[in-house]
């Protein structure tokens, strides 16, 4: 493909202090072959103005005004826009480095159709320090990256940073592109896999995330409970279940607790294991305890690890490994 042309989108509502820091960022991109498709969600502040005034000196930049409320209507709104062949995602509160396109262009270009670009991520304040849950998910998403090992961890959380990914436009659109499902970016994850789209990863960071006490992510109560249980059961089921093999759920914690009861709606006789002797042997939700020893003599089981403490994940992925079970196919950690 000879030069394509890049649809970015990006949803914007309320961030007039970062906007103009944001779209300088992707003006300075050192490939210039790109639009910019903003959609305003319904700002009170001077966003728009800002997005119109950068579009009044820039025949690249196209404002719109979502066709409802919210990030999701936004980002459907930018995407019956498009008239790039490839598409990027970008929030108008972060910024671009300037070889952002250009290195995710050159990757893709290798590959062609059926891949995506997937790159690494880092978060950043003006003022302060990052918070550590973020500081851990851009070290754990940087060695996803490094390792390629999307598909096989997608299940912990969202693989691919949000906006740090390039596809064709119609693999986008072949898999269903937004949808009004919250959280949107961990969804299209999902699709990308649903549809074995293989990830050329890049060991690189392309995208600078700003965290902010207001981000959404902090403040909607579509984002509260983030382990977003009933999103990965919904893909589990559909993609990788297979109801020959037993279905094991590890941990009997709060965690253990809450996914069993939304598999136990779908499955009559999922087994459940832990290493808490004083759960061991009671029934719960109709299931009895079991020693987490008996996982391990399972034939060909699907493990799903729902234990929080790191160094008994730690453990736990040692003693099935050394019993050739392969991460990915006999268990998944859901964290």
């Amino acid at each position: 493909m000879s030069n394509p042309r890049i649809s970015i989108v990006m949803a914007a509502k309320n961030v007039e202090p970062y906007i103009k820091e944001c779209l300088d960022s992707i003006i300075e991109q050192s490939f210039d072959n790109w639009e910019l498709i903003a959609v305003d969600d319904h700002s009170n502040d001077r966003t728009a103005e800002i997005i119109k005034e950068y579009q009044a000196k820039d025949t690249r930049i196209h404002y719109f005004l979502s066709e409802g409320k919210k990030l999701n209507p936004a980002l459907i709104t930018a995407q019956k826009h498009i008239k790039g062949e490839l598409l990027n995602r970008m929030d108008a509160d972060d910024i671009m480095p300037s070889y952002k396109l250009a290195v995710l262009l050159e990757a893709w270009e290798k590959k062609g159709k059926g891949h995506v670009v997937a790159g690494g991520t880092k978060h950043f304040v003006e003022t302060g320090e990052v918070g550590e849950g973020f500081l851990r998910y851009d070290a754990w998403l940087n060695e996803v990256a490094r390792k390629g090992s999307h598909y096989r961890e997608i299940y912990r959380e969202c693989v691919i940073p949000s906006h740090c990914w390039l596809i064709h436009k119609d693999d986008f659109f072949n898999v269903g592109g937004f949808e009004d499902i919250y959280p949107e970016d961990y969804d299209l994850c999902f699709k990308f896999y649903q549809a074995q789209f293989k990830i050329v990863p890049l060991d690189k960071v392309l995208h600078y995330w700003r965290d902010r006490t207001d981000r959404i992510s902090r403040t909607w109560e579509e984002y509260k409970d983030n382990r977003y249980f009933e999103l990965k059961l919904k893909y589990f089921f559909k993609i990788d279940r297979d109801l020959e093999r037993p279905l094991v759920v590890w941990g009997a914690g709060r965690n253990g607790k809450d996914l069993i009861k939304l598999i136990h709606k779908q499955e009559s006789s999922p087994r459940w294991v832990c290493n808490n002797e004083k759960k061991i042997g009671k029934d719960i939700y109709g299931i009895k305890l079991e020693s987490e020893n008996s996982a391990l003599d399972i034939e060909n089981p699907q493990i799903l690890v729902v234990v929080s403490n790191p160094s008994e994940r730690s453990e736990i992925k040692k003693q099935l490994t050394d019993l050739h079970f392969i991460e990915g196919k006999h268990f998944w950690f859901f964290l």
